[in-house]
């Protein structure tokens, strides 16, 4: 008889367990995405100065990034996960030309034969406020995850992302280590010699309705080195049909905080993108003025994107630094090749002063020629050709370079 009763017990007693984790369980995995993304990429750099140690850094890896994005249980504070998987295998790369950064370099000064990492971010959403703790790769103005090479770049944190009020996003968190793009440990963060175990940051977004005015403050601090504040407008005007003018304009500035590990600081550096749309064509000039007596502030290996003037290899932040831009970009799509597009731009900059160089100038000129497959069994697959010429008259890192990158998204779920 108390067998009986045990059992009518357990089958009464585990239904009523699973069920309501069925219900919860129902938004975490109904809205779970997740990406399987294979990235080939070839890198080859020719320095070209006379007397280099080094003429050359080429490397080639097969990367691989597992992109889990959950939904959130189904309650009043809904649960969820994010995982971030990267792993890079070196398929050629030598000591004698080790410098394409795609990956880390062994004790015998040969480039690792694979390297990578796993990421994994908890989260928490309440209404339309998220907070998230872990690891991901953030994009914000003040810090932009680097993923120009084989592997991205990832942060360790704590952030809170709010859209409670319509048209607005509001951030604020604490980043506390990175990931360098090459790299599988979890170091400090840095900004040149110097290290910071935190950088705070607090952000708010305007998104107007229509989607054509986009209004940005952000203000950030890596605790003892530097605080660092952005505002930023990108407004787009629709003249006709199929013409349009596109204006991305952005102010930074900063000074040293605390204890000053990296020294007295100060920066000002302004930005400006103008781009004028012609149905497939684009025209852009861009013009940037980095002011005060340091150059433009950043995390240590982290991109630029929000910069005018930045590019695949780089951002004209030197201190004082002057630089204009001219850039074309077309899309073959109104040719007949949808998925075809090609880009190439020319950056002059000046007035750049060193230790030692007094209006130092540089140059560089990049292309890039892509094409995505649109339709069958290769869908999204992507193949890019960029390739860029770098010189400057006050060092010896002159060089011209080529990189083929292959990428191909496996949706999995």
């Amino acid at each position: 008889m108390n067998i009986q009763i045990n059992r009518v017990t357990w089958v009464l007693f585990i239904p009523a367990l699973v069920l309501p984790f069925n219900a919860l369980a129902e938004g975490f995995v109904d809205d779970t995405t997740a990406t399987l993304s294979f990235r080939n990429f070839l890198f080859d750099r020719n320095f070209t100065a006379p007397d280099v140690a080094q003429s050359q850094a080429r490397e080639w890896t097969q990367g691989f990034i597992f992109d889990l994005k959950s939904g959130f249980t189904e309650a009043s504070v809904g649960l969820g996960v994010d995982v971030l998987g990267k792993h890079a295998v070196k398929l050629d790369g030598g000591a004698g030309r080790y410098g394409a950064l795609l990956l880390p370099k062994d004790a015998d000064g040969d480039p690792a034969g694979s390297f990578g990492r796993l990421g994994v971010a908890i989260k928490a959403k309440f209404s339309n406020t998220e907070f998230k703790v872990g690891e991901w790769m953030p994009n914000f103005p003040i810090v932009t995850a680097d993923d120009f090479r084989a592997l991205p770049q990832t942060f360790r944190g704590a952030q809170i992302a709010s859209q409670e009020i319509e048209n607005w996003s509001f951030y604020a968190g604490e980043l506390s280590k990175t990931s360098l793009r090459n790299d599988s440990s979890m170091e400090d963060l840095s900004y040149g010699s110097a290290r910071s175990h935190s950088f705070e940051f607090l952000g708010a977004d305007y998104r107007s309705t229509s989607k054509n005015i986009i209004v940005r403050l952000w203000s950030g601090e890596l605790k003892d080195i530097y605080e660092q504040h952005y505002l930023g407008l990108n407004q787009k005007w629709s003249l006709a049909e199929r013409i349009s003018v596109n204006a991305n304009l952005g102010y930074f500035w900063g000074k040293d905080s605390g204890s000053a590990k990296a020294g007295q600081m100060d920066n000002r550096t302004a930005s400006a993108l103008l781009s004028l749309n012609i149905a497939e064509h684009a025209i852009s000039l861009g013009l940037q003025n980095v002011s005060g007596d340091t150059g433009w502030m950043r995390i240590g290996g982290t991109g630029g994107i929000y910069l005018a003037n930045n590019t695949f290899n780089h951002a004209f932040d030197n201190p004082r630094e002057r630089s204009w831009q001219v850039r074309y970009d077309l899309n073959f799509v109104g040719y007949g090749v949808p998925g075809l597009s090609f880009m190439t731009r020319y950056v002059h900059g000046d007035n750049v002063e060193l230790k030692n160089v007094n209006d130092g100038s540089e140059w560089v000129r990049e292309s890039e020629l892509g094409y995505v497959v649109q339709s069958g069994t290769l869908k999204s697959l992507s193949v890019r050709w960029r390739n860029s010429s770098v010189r400057r008259n006050f060092n010896a890192s002159d060089y011209d370079e080529n990189r083929l990158i292959v990428s191909y998204p496996l949706d999995m779920f």
